[in-house]
């Protein structure tokens, strides 16, 4: 019965706190939070009694909210700014979706006052139509404006924005999608990749393929391409070099290592003598045995193949524009090949478990150069990616 009671006080509590927090959201003059808190709630269950505070908040936010709106588009429209159409087209909107959240609720009865809700509902279909009519043609001079007066890389941008904007708004505008195309070839940045190998290591053909391969390596910059096919008609803003600076492989090292190792075994059993040398018993009359144990010897020998491949590279950004290099950074990575395999003289059994393991392995063929350098490449490749994709040139 305790229990039932804590969770009727719980859902009490919870509830009037979200009566309270709309009534403050209301209060402070953020309407469309009120009305969100108060639609949420009803839309879960309108006829609710702890739901009938909603109900007068709504009709009270929704008013405010309206006559609000109302104010700051005729405002906005007597300022004259064509800047503004854009404001006033989202209010309009706003207005109509509201309605439309609202409708399907009612009617929501107020029972303490025996009445339905009053909500003045406007049809702002007209005005939403004249305004983005308006607003499109606004957006489409103003694109065509920055088109044919653009300087910089960044007008051509500004203008696809307002294109981009317009054919959301207002698909098939005129020619907004041709002109799109144009802002956006106009604001793309090339960046030239060459690749320079400065040592006397032959790079593997498949890692400078991979190391090329910017689609692998996830950019997501709408604004940039990289060229790694550099292209004659093609003015490139960047250029990104990546210098092999050193490759040093190290020579193919066996190394020894003997290991002497002794363990005590069991080696059957013998009887337990007495003092005067007959088979001592034990409590129940029986002969007693304990284990025999003798020392085994066994000497391990242990080969270690290994070999190191280390890269030093540095990959640059410079400015095609200005000639000036722009930022640098160093990239290395090693790849390290070690094998290890073994065979015994004596008693094996004297090894350990984990020394036991090398005796079923065999020498194995060392990796070529190439291989060497292809392997070490691998984490080349990821830290080149780590900088590539989040490099921003501007």
């Amino acid at each position: 019965m305790k229990k039932i009671l804590l969770i009727t006080v719980l859902v009490l509590l919870a509830a009037c706190g979200g009566v309270k927090k709309t009534q403050e959201a209301l209060n402070s003059g953020n309407y469309q939070t009120a009305m969100n808190k108060a639609i949420k709630n009803l839309a879960d269950n309108k006829t609710k009694k702890g739901n009938q505070e909603y109900i007068t908040l709504l009709e009270e936010a929704f008013a405010k909210n309206a006559e609000r709106e109302h104010q700051e588009i005729a405002f906005l429209q007597n300022d004259g700014n064509p800047a503004n159409l854009e404001t006033i087209y989202n209010k309009y909107l706003g207005l109509k979706n509201i309605q439309q959240r609202i409708r399907p609720l009612l009617p929501l009865t107020i029972y303490e006052e025996g009445r339905d809700a009053r909500f003045k509902f406007v049809n702002y279909d007209n005005q939403i139509l004249n305004t983005k009519d308006d607003l499109s043609e606004h957006l489409y001079e103003n694109a065509l404006g920055l088109l044919a007066s653009a300087k910089y890389k960044a007008d051509y941008r500004a203008a696809y924005d307002d294109l981009k904007y317009l054919q959301d708004i207002n698909p098939g505008y005129k020619e907004t999608v041709a002109k799109m195309d144009e802002a956006y070839n106009k604001g793309l940045e090339f960046v030239r990749v060459e690749i320079a190998n400065q040592t006397e290591q032959i790079i593997p053909e498949r890692l400078e393929e991979e190391l090329l391969d910017f689609n692998a390596f996830g950019i997501d910059n709408f604004w940039l391409q990289y060229h790694t096919n550099p292209l004659s008609n093609i003015k490139y803003d960047y250029a990104m070099n990546l210098d092999f600076m050193e490759i040093n492989i190290s020579p193919e090292r066996v190394n020894e290592t003997q290991i002497i190792k002794e363990k005590q075994i069991k080696d059957g059993w013998e009887y337990v003598l007495d003092a005067n040398g007959n088979v001592a018993k034990d409590s129940l009359g029986n002969d007693i045995k304990v284990d025999k144990m003798r020392t085994v010897t066994c000497r391990f020998f242990q080969f270690t193949q290994s070999k190191v491949a280390q890269i030093g590279a540095k990959v640059r950004f410079t400015d095609l524009r200005s000639g000036q290099e722009i930022n640098a950074y160093p990239l290395s990575s090693q790849f390290v090949f070690e094998h290890i395999f073994a065979n015994f003289q004596g008693d094996k059994r004297a090894l350990e478990d984990d020394l036991l393991i090398y005796l079923n392995a065999r020498e194995v063929p060392f990796p070529s150069n190439e291989q060497m350098v292809y392997d070490a490449g691998e984490d080349l490749k990821a830290r080149l990616k780590g900088i590539v994709s989040q490099y921003q040139f501007n």
